[in-house]
């Protein structure tokens, strides 16, 4: 007999896709599903300046101790510096990737904030809800986008701003916004910035892909706007995408605050917090950041590498949208991805009767096709009945 009755989990939809890709025994499957950036063989490459960081860490490194709750203060103060400049006041703490920074965000927030809520626009990443959730954060959503015009729904957004408490979050996408790829522009994210302070509500931003948009100062800058402009900030942020260190779960959070005493105080909560979860970060991706970002040859060499892999998805959006005219709304759109306004039968053709993968709400991860996909991709399409955006 069982000792421990456990219910089924539901399946993860994402996973599922992963698996039924890899078995598709099809020759020209193509897979538009998983959201990690590809180069034109269908590869995730390790950047050459990762290559020379890791050879440089083997060589020098003499201990596999323990760095501490907080793990690698240089790799914090060095990426710090690359995400704010030397204009803001912030603490930090490594964390396993994006999701655990989210994580450790979403705990100091519901530390200090218990009755809080944490309002989630919609269409976004599926696991902001239950990552967040699990922490005890109150969550609600309103929509940001809408996926059959493929617009910005800004006023939704101030409205709900308005019936918001003080003290209740928001969290935004500070670039390349996932699954849509629909950026506020600058006018909106100062007008955002300025009604948040106004009702004194504590942005928490999920940074996961600077650098893939319109380049890593273009892409900062509404995180930085949100921070000069709010009291307190919480970021959570990954190196997954654009220094390619998927398998090695690096990330860090960060609270800014115009208040040193406080942003000093996150800094021992982000410890203590760290402590009950998993205790101590995994060490090797953040050394290989800091070695990056503290040499200036080596910084250079990634800032090229990242100017290539974001050149590349730029020309991909303009070759599809060149290819099928009801696709031109994806020129606009930034980052990895764009969410197809397709029916759920539309999706379920093209895996099926096409091979062509992507998620079940219609999003595509633009950075996953390869050029030479691109025709077999839009006639896949136009066989499912595609017409493009809605008046």
């Amino acid at each position: 007999m069982a000792l421990f009755n456990l219910p089924q989990p539901e399946p993860d939809p994402l996973l599922q896709l992963i698996g039924k890709y890899r078995a598709d025994s099809r020759t020209d499957k193509v897979d538009l599903g998983v959201g990690v950036y590809r180069n034109d063989l269908g590869e995730t490459p390790v950047l050459a300046a990762v290559k020379a960081a890791e050879m440089r860490l083997q060589e020098h490194q003499l201990t596999k101790s323990y760095l501490g709750l907080t793990g690698d203060t240089e790799f914090v103060e060095t990426l710090g510096e690359l995400l704010f400049g030397n204009t803001a006041t912030v603490s930090g703490a490594q964390t396993p990737g994006g999701s655990g920074a989210l994580r450790l965000a979403a705990e100091i927030y519901n530390l200090a904030h218990p009755d809080g809520t944490l309002w989630i626009g919609t269409p976004s990443w599926p696991n902001h809800i239950p990552l967040t959730e699990s922490a005890g954060v109150h969550t609600n959503t309103y929509l940001y986008f809408d996926r059959n015009t493929q617009q910005i729904l800004f006023d939704n957004l101030l409205d709900t701003i308005a019936r918001t408490q003080p003290g209740d979050a928001f969290m935004l996408h500070g670039c390349c916004h996932n699954p849509t790829g629909a950026d506020l522009s600058n006018d909106q994210w100062q007008e955002l910035a300025r009604q948040l302070a106004e009702h004194s509500l504590i942005p928490i931003i999920d940074l996961a892909y600077h650098g893939l948009g319109d380049g890593m100062a273009e892409d900062l800058a509404s995180t930085r706007l949100i921070v000069e402009v709010c009291p307190e900030v919480l970021v959570a942020t990954s190196c997954s995408k654009n220094f390619g260190l998927y398998r090695d779960r690096t990330g860090a959070v960060f609270m800014a605050s115009h208040d040193k005493k406080t942003a000093s105080i996150a800094q021992a909560v982000f410890g203590q917090i760290a402590r009950k979860i998993y205790s101590m970060p995994p060490d090797h991706g953040a050394a290989v950041v800091r070695i990056i970002l503290q040499d200036s040859t080596l910084t250079n060499q990634w800032q090229s590498e990242l100017r290539l892999m974001t050149s590349r998805v730029k020309s991909l959006r303009q070759a599809m949208a060149q290819a099928c005219p009801s696709l031109e709304f994806v020129v606009q759109q930034k980052g990895m991805f764009s969410l197809l306004p397709l029916s759920t039968a539309q999706v379920h053709s093209l895996i099926n009767d096409h091979a062509v993968y992507l998620a079940g709400d219609g999003r595509i991860n633009v950075a996953g096709c390869q050029i030479q996909q691109i025709d077999k991709f839009i006639e896949s399409l136009e066989s499912v009945g595609f017409t493009g955006v809605c008046s």
